[in-house]
């Protein structure tokens, strides 16, 4: 279950979307604190912490995507990207810089809001119990995990993963050999599978990879099953 005291960074310079989103925040009891333009946002997350941040792309002074990078660069708060495009680029683009989650604004639902919401709320919150109560440290072939402080070592160099793709390798380590398919992967580590695409597990594998791997494309770690999904190697 998801805190209801949880507070909301929400970030976007239009009035109609900032009314249209708090609302159903509120009714369910988060926090909502607004910001209207990304140094807005930036300033409002340096005074004090969020348990989320929804994030628009294109907004005045710093724009959504410069955003997410500095926030990234701090922290491994949730950041559910809004667009009002739905190119697959902005997508790709919004992954890769380290958000968690994608909403393009003409396309989605108050429930499928709420639903992605209660998502990332529920998964930051799991992660940190299992992280509290987990004192694991895993070591294989050069590659060294230490769950409970979040760092990554590859041949004696730390490695800086994000939320995410952190996430993604925590799962697949914790039962090597395991095949997960990408749906399971996007329940257990985004919240649910529903109004995803089971493609952005593939972008943050691919990511993962060129962190922690030799060569990315001839893994030694996290490998394809094909037409299934992932799994990490038995050791």
């Amino acid at each position: 279950m998801t805190d209801p005291g949880a507070k909301i960074l929400l970030v976007d310079d239009e009035e109609a979307i900032q009314k249209l989103l708090r609302f159903p925040l509120e009714k369910e009891g988060y926090q909502v604190v607004q910001a209207r333009d990304g140094q807005e946002a930036l300033d409002a997350f340096a005074r004090e912490p969020f348990d989320l941040v929804i994030l628009d792309v294109m907004m005045p002074r710093v724009d959504g995507t410069e955003v997410c990078r500095r926030l990234r660069a701090v922290s491994t708060v949730p950041i559910i990207m809004l667009t009002a495009k739905a190119d697959e680029f902005d997508k790709v683009l919004g992954l890769e810089i380290g958000a968690d989650d994608y909403i393009t604004k003409d396309r989605f639902s108050l429930r499928e809001f709420r639903s992605r919401v209660r998502a990332q709320l529920r998964r930051a919150d799991m992660s940190r119990q299992t992280g509290s109560a987990r004192q694991d440290l895993v070591t294989i072939d050069g590659l060294e995990v230490d769950l409970p402080k979040r760092n990554v070592d590859v041949r004696g160099r730390r490695v800086d993963l994000t939320y995410i793709e952190f996430e993604l390798l925590k799962t697949l380590i914790s039962h090597p050999g395991r095949v997960y398919s990408r749906q399971i992967l996007l329940q257990l580590v985004w919240g649910d599978a529903e109004f995803r695409d089971a493609r952005t597990v593939d972008v943050h594998i691919r990511h993962l990879r060129e962190k922690i791997e030799r060569d990315a494309r001839n893994p030694e770690f996290v490998f394809t099953v094909r037409n299934i999904g992932y799994k990490f190697r038995e050791f």
